[in-house]
């Protein structure tokens, strides 16, 4: 695990911009690019370290915590998470969800901070799609991410135009060129959208400033749970939005 990831990403995008001057492609639209990338932070499976990110299982909830409607997804340890996240600092943040199209709206206790030290009890949860498989996840990484080049394009321009388009996937071959190989991740907090049919940012239509909170990316496809800025800075994870992409 890279212990510096700043200098690391710092790095990548020194790399980034003389790989995109070798190809030609505008400074201006360079640092564009540079500017809209997202901090993430990617867990897989295998390596040696503790696990951070536990998959699957049935939750342990403090007593007064409501009953879920969703299985357990995700069971994340904030204390082992890298510098930076901008998450609790200590105890387990808690993901539930399903892979299927009607995981999707307002959902208020899909996810849940259970402090460091409080006392839980198992509890089993009543769903078609549970309780999942239990994996631990102990590969971790936190890197800068791109939007994919069409939702870039999209939101660098009001209305691009088919040279637009190009340019944004352009980039984003100068970035992927420098990038190195990663493990395909299984869960992520923070980072881009993971787009297959729709931007999950797209989806709620209050216009609020909202964010990935977190993905769960499966063969039927990816569950994201969103979050306004505003309520994450605060700690409000009660006021998610969640949507499943298939």
């Amino acid at each position: 695990m890279v212990e510096d990831w700043n200098e690391w990403n710092a790095e990548r995008v020194r790399r980034f911009r003389a790989e995109a001057a070798a190809r030609g492609l505008p400074e201006s639209e360079v640092e564009a690019w540079v500017r809209a990338l997202v901090p993430g932070t990617f867990f897989a499976e295998g390596g040696d370290g503790p696990a951070v990110v536990r998959l699957g299982g049935f939750p342990g909830l403090p007593e007064g915590v409501p009953a879920q409607e969703y299985p357990l997804v995700a069971s994340v340890d904030c204390a082992l998470l890298p510098g930076g996240a901008g998450l609790p600092a200590s105890g387990h943040l808690l993901f539930f969800g399903e892979p299927s199209l009607d995981f999707r709206g307002p959902a208020g206790g899909s996810v849940v901070h259970v402090p460091a030290g409080a006392a839980t009890a198992v509890r089993k949860v009543d769903s078609v799609y549970g309780p999942f498989v239990e994996q631990e996840l102990r590969t971790v990484w936190r890197h800068l991410s791109p939007l994919d080049g069409e939702s870039y394009a999209e939101s660098r321009w009001a209305e691009p135009d088919d040279e637009q388009y190009e340019l944004g996937e352009e980039l984003g071959d100068a970035w992927t060129a420098v990038g190195g190989s990663w493990p395909t991740w299984t869960f992520a907090l923070g980072g881009p959208p993971v787009v297959l049919n729709d931007d999950p940012l797209s989806a709620p239509e209050d216009g609020g400033d909202w964010t990935v909170l977190a993905a769960w990316r499966r063969e039927e496809g990816v569950a994201t749970w969103l979050i306004r800025r505003e309520d994450l800075a605060a700690g409000r994870f009660d006021r998610v939005y969640a949507c499943a992409d298939m």
